[in-house]
């Protein structure tokens, strides 16, 4: 697994400063990322808080263990599907 490099925090500092005035390709080489990542930060994190960052990040945990949970359903339901069949 990746590990992440800034946190949510810093990210959107750095999206701050950039709002700022301060220029795309300068900003990147003081912060040590690509124009790239900077752009995808800015789709993901632009316009966001601290708070609401963390907010986001506990919507996506959330959201993926839903997903988990109907997944692990379905094959439930599958195998049970596959049981009642071989028995008529």
């Amino acid at each position: 697994m990746v590990r992440k490099r800034h946190t949510e925090e810093q990210i959107i500092g750095v999206l701050k400063e950039a709002h700022a005035g301060l220029l795309v390709p300068d900003l990147c080489r003081k912060h040590g990322i690509s124009d790239a990542t900077f752009y995808k930060w800015r789709a993901k994190y632009g316009g966001l808080e601290v708070s609401d960052a963390k907010k986001l990040r506990q919507l996506e945990d959330e959201n993926r263990r839903l997903k988990q949970m109907v997944a692990d359903q379905a094959l439930d339901i599958q195998a049970l599907k596959a049981i009642t069949a071989k028995n008529w």
